[in-house]
C-alpha cells in the first residue's frame, strides 16, 4: 500500500479521536515505539479517566512521558508576545507530516463550515452524545467549546515537576477549534534554566462525552525574557462562575478531575446555563483569556 493510501486510510479512522496539541517540542512527537518514526501518530490524544497519578502524569499510561523530542528542540515561549501549536487529532494532518499535504483549518484533515455547529454540520457526523463528531471536539459550536491551557515548570527534568510547581501561565477561550491556535504569554514570565523548562498542555472539555481530562508534555523555553521575579507556587483553582470574587487569586494549578487520586477540584449541581458544572480553563474556574 502507498504511504498516501496509509494517511487516507488513517483518516478515515479519525472520526471519534481526540485531540492534541502538535509541535515537534512536545513529547512523543514520533509516537511510543523506541526507534521508529510514527507520521500519523495520535499516541497523545488518548483522554484521561479514572487513572492513577501516576499514570495520568504527562500521559504515562502509554508511556508518552517516556519519548522526549530531540535535543534542541523546544517549543520557544517569547515573552510579552506568542506562540502557536497545531490542535489535531493525528500528527498526520498537521504540518509536522507529509510537508503538510493533509492539513486543513481543521484537526481532522476535513474541510467544515465556517460557523461550524450541530446545527451546520456540512455533512459531518454527530457523536453518540449529540456534538460535533469530526474531530471529537466534545463541543456543539465554538461558543461552547471549554477552553485550553498550557502550564510551565521551571524544572528541566520532567521526573521532578509537581502539581506544587507546574502554573498555567496562558488560557485561550473557546478552543479546540481550528488546527493552527495561538496562546499570549506574559510579559512577566522569567527565563527558564539553561536545559529549558518542562511545559504541560491541558484541556478539561465540557459535556458531550466522558467527563475525562488531558494533559501532554513538552520542553519548552522562555525567549525575551526580562523579569526575574520567579512565577508564585500555584494554588488548586475552584469553581467560582457565580461570584468571580471567590476564584483562586495569582497562580493556579492545572485541574485535576475525575481520576481515582489527586483530584484538586470538586463540583457538583448545574452551572447557570443549566448544564452539569465541568471544571474548565475559562472564567467559570477564574482562569483569564488575556
Amino acid at each position: 500500500m502507498t504511504q498516501k493510501l496509509l494517511v487516507l486510510s488513517s483518516l478515515a479512522l479519525l472520526t471519534n479521536a481526540h485531540m492534541a496539541a502538535f509541535h515537534k517540542s512536545m513529547y512523543c512527537f514520533n509516537g511510543t515505539v523506541a526507534g521508529q518514526v510514527d507520521v500519523n501518530n495520535d499516541a497523545p490524544v488518548s483522554p484521561l479517566w479514572m487513572l492513577s497519578e501516576s499514570d495520568y502524569w504527562f500521559h504515562h499510561f502509554n508511556q508518552c512521558d517516556e519519548f522526549p523530542p530531540a535535543p534542541g528542540d523546544f517549543l520557544e515561549l517569547p515573552a510579552g508576545s506568542s506562540f502557536t501549536v497545531e490542535i489535531a487529532a493525528n500528527r498526520g494532518v498537521t504540518s509536522l507530516s507529509f510537508n503538510g499535504q493533509f492539513a486543513t483549518e481543521w484537526g481532522d484533515g476535513g474541510n467544515h463550515p465556517e460557523d461550524y455547529s450541530i446545527t451546520n454540520l456540512g455533512g459531518a457526523p454527530l457523536s453518540s452524545s449529540g456534538c460535533i463528531g469530526d474531530p471529537n471536539m466534545h463541543t456543539q459550536n465554538q461558543s461552547m467549546a471549554a477552553g485550553t491551557a498550557f502550564a510551565i515548570s521551571y524544572q528541566s527534568d520532567i521526573s521532578q515537576v509537581t502539581m506544587d510547581n507546574l502554573a498555567v501561565f496562558t488560557v485561550r477561550y473557546n478552543t479546540p477549534w481550528k488546527r493552527v491556535t495561538s496562546y499570549d504569554v506574559p510579559q512577566g514570565m522569567p527565563a527558564c534554566p539553561a536545559d529549558g523548562c518542562t511545559c504541560a498542555w491541558v484541556w478539561i472539555p465540557n459535556g458531550c462525552g466522558e467527563p475525562n481530562i488531558y494533559m501532554q508534555g513538552f520542553k519548552c523555553m522562555v525567549t525575551n525574557a526580562t523579569s526575574t521575579t520567579p512565577i508564585a507556587t500555584p494554588k488548586p483553582p475552584v469553581w467560582c462562575q457565580e461570584d468571580q470574587s471567590t476564584c483562586t487569586q495569582g497562580a493556579k494549578q492545572i485541574l485535576i478531575w475525575n481520576q481515582a487520586e489527586g483530584n484538586n477540584i470538586a463540583v457538583n449541581g448545574t452551572d447557570q446555563s443549566g448544564n452539569p458544572k465541568s471544571p474548565a480553563y475559562n472564567s467559570n474556574c477564574g482562569f483569564q483569556d488575556e
